[in-house]
Formats: structure tokens, C-alpha cells, sequence
């Protein structure tokens, strides 16, 4: 295998599946050029951070057979074709499919990000919304919101991009002036062509109509905007398959996770914000209480604790749950997503803990709140 792969004129190289004693839990390599000299990058991941590696030619064969070996499944993508090699109980197995590459391969160390929804691209709704000048470059104050829509929809074509469904709903929660909405419906209905239905809730009358206007604009006729307060009012009683929320404000977040555990969605992709609700009621009750001596530690702890929380009681209604940094500190200081899916019934393992928690620190917890009251 190894042999064959250092003959071999390839664009990318992954490596998953690792087995005892491999460091990383996936690699990528690709070729580089590195001071006018042709060299190879390797891409490590390792609990949601990425490590590079970069290694000349002379250094690369002796890595690849030190290192891949450590990986069940290695796939090399050539122009043209696929190879995948399986390993399993010693044996080697090696498949071939055809793929569309064309062998054009970008040699930058310094790559430039490869965005689903990239600059120039015509998107007409990201020019109303502010995002892109009307020849579609961004503007440079929204590079941030650009960088944040873009992981978003990142994650959920990892998650939601093999959907076999031909028609998807999705509920959005405080969708604000809608970037993320807009730009979710497009990748849905435009990209991966299927039927999407979108329906996003806000708070203020005139941004609920302003949406409505750019959707009605362009014909995205399956996308609404609706007024209303997710903590009282009813909702949509349709089959939903994706909930969603960027930066919710505070309980409105819990809301969210709350629908989403009662009528049964897939897929659950929320950043939470602003989370008061624990720091304005938490008081020192344990080994957590120097914690909560100064402010701002007090503050970032109560929020860490909030989204723990949230994790454990969609883990206890059935979803397997991530808790990931969807961008850098720099581009949004709120950015931990509970990223979730719903892959079972029912069990309450969580729940004690989380009762301990409450009765020794004396503070409520809204999701836990309200899926106790369902319960009981």
C-alpha cells in the first residue's frame, strides 16, 4: 500500500479510522511548494484543532510509512480516480472509483479558504443584507458575520449534506436580519437542489418585514418570516427535520433546544448567547465557589456551565451531541456550538448531576426547567 501510494501523483491524501497508537484522529496531506521547493502538508486533527506539518520530499516517504499505517482507511485522490485502501485484521483491501478531479492543484502553503459560499459567487440576498457590495466582494466591516455564516453552513453540510429527503424543513430562532436564513435556503435550495422550507422567528416587526421583502424579492417563496416570542408562542406544528439558531438570546436558546427535544428534530445546530440566566442566580455551595469570586471568571463560568448543561439534557432526550468552537475567539467571542442529533430514545444518565449542581449552588437552568415539567 505504502509503495504504491509514494508512486502515485496525488492531490490529497486522508487517512481516518485510527488504530492503537496513532496520535491524531485524522490527516490530510497535500502537495506544497515551500521556498520554490516541492514539499507535502499534512493536516492533523486532534480534538477540534488542526496541526500542520510540513515536510520535504526526502522526509515525506519516511513519515508515510511510519505514520499511515496507523490509519484503518487511507484514501488517495488522483486526477480521475479514487483509491481507498481497508485495513482490517492484517490484510490490506484496495478499492478504485472514478471521480471529476481534474488534477489542478493549488501548491500555496498559505492557502487561501476554500468557502462553500465564496466571494464573487451571486448571491443578490447578502447584497440587501449588507454582507456584499453589489459586485458581490465583501464588505470589509461584515468579514466577521461573512466567516461566521460561512462555518455554520460548513457544519451543516457535514451533517445534513447526504439528506436524502428531496424536501427539508427548517426552523431558525432568532434570525435577527436573517444572514444565516438567507444564506441557508440558498444552500439548500440552490446549491444542493432540493425544496426547503425555512421559517424564522424574531422578535421586531419591521426586520420580520424587511426579510419578508428580500425573500418575496428574489422568489424564495418557500421562505417566511414570522413575529414572534419563542418563549410563549405557538409555533410551527409541522414536520421539522433542522432546528437552528446563531446567537439567541439568553433562555431563547433553551426554547430553541426545547422544540426541537418535543417534536423530535434530526438535527440541532445552535450557538448560544448571552447566558445570564445562571450568573444572576448562582451562590457558592461547594469545591466551584472561588469560581465565583470575581466577576467576569463568575460570568464565563456560569455560561460554561449553561451550554454543559444544555448538552447533557439533549444527551438524556436522546441526541449525540458535540460541543465545538464553530470560529475563532477573534471573529465572535460567543462561539461554542452545541451541535446535536437525535440517534435514540430516551435515558436519563445526566440528570441526577445535574440535580446535584442545582441543589448545591441554588441556581435554575431554563431546558432543564422546562423537559423536567414535561416529564413529570
Amino acid at each position: 500500500m505504502i509503495n504504491e501510494i509514494l508512486n502515485l501523483q496525488f492531490i490529497k491524501v486522508t487517512a481516518s479510522s485510527p488504530i492503537k497508537g496513532a496520535e491524531f484522529q485524522k490527516i490530510t496531506l497535500r502537495p506544497v511548494v515551500i521556498k520554490g521547493e516541492n514539499c507535502f502538508q499534512a493536516e492533523r486533527f486532534k480534538d477540534n484543532k488542526v496541526f500542520h506539518l510540513n515536510l520535504s520530499s526526502s522526509e515525506f516517504e519516511g513519515w508515510a510509512k511510519v505514520v499511515l499505517p496507523l490509519y484503518a482507511q487511507v484514501c488517495v485522490f488522483t486526477a480521475g480516480k479514487t483509491i481507498t485502501y481497508f485495513s482490517a485484521k492484517g490484510r490490506v483491501k484496495r478499492s478504485e472509483c472514478k471521480n471529476d478531479l481534474k488534477g489542478q492543484v493549488n501548491l500555496s502553503n498559505n492557502r487561501e479558504k476554500d468557502y462553500i459560499l465564496k466571494e464573487g459567487e451571486n448571491i443578490p440576498p447578502l447584497v440587501d443584507l449588507g454582507v456584499f457590495t453589489p459586485d458581490f466582494k465583501i464588505v470589509k466591516s461584515k468579514y466577521d458575520k461573512y466567516k461566521q455564516i460561512n462555518r455554520f453552513v460548513e457544519l451543516i453540510d457535514d451533517e445534513c449534506g447526504k439528506i436524502e429527503k428531496e424536501e427539508i424543513s427548517i426552523l431558525d430562532f432568532g434570525c435577527g436580519k436573517s444572514y444565516l436564513t438567507f444564506i441557508v435556503y440558498y444552500y439548500f435550495a440552490k446549491i444542493k437542489g432540493k425544496k426547503v422550507n425555512i421559517i424564522g422567528y424574531d422578535l421586531k416587526q419591521d426586520v420580520v418585514e424587511n426579510c419578508n421583502k428580500i425573500a418575496k424579492k428574489y422568489s424564495y417563496d418557500n421562505l417566511e418570516f414570522v413575529v414572534a416570542d419563542v418563549k410563549k408562542d405557538v409555533l410551527s406544528d409541522r414536520q421539522i427535520d433542522v432546528v437552528i439558531s446563531l446567537h439567541a438570546c439568553d433562555t431563547a436558546t433553551d426554547y430553541a433546544l426545547y422544540y426541537a427535544i418535543q417534536k423530535g428534530v434530526k438535527y440541532v445546530f445552535s450557538v448560544p448567547c448571552c447566558q445570564h440566566e445562571i450568573n444572576l442566580s448562582i451562590g457558592k455551595g461547594g469545591d466551584l465557589d472561588c469560581l465565583l469570586k470575581y466577576g467576569i471568571i463568575k460570568e464565563r463560568v456560569s455560561a460554561l456551565l449553561t451550554d454543559s448543561i444544555r448538552a447533557m439534557v439533549l444527551e438524556d432526550m436522546g441526541y449525540k451531541v458535540d460541543v465545538i468552537e464553530f470560529v475563532d475567539l477573534a471573529h465572535s467571542p460567543k462561539n461554542l456550538m452545541l451541535r446535536a442529533k437525535k440517534t435514540r430514545g430516551i435515558k436519563l444518565v445526566n440528570a441526577p448531576e445535574i440535580e446535584k449542581l442545582q441543589s448545591a449552588y441554588g441556581f435554575k437552568q431554563t431546558l432543564y426547567s422546562l423537559v423536567k415539567n414535561t416529564k413529570s
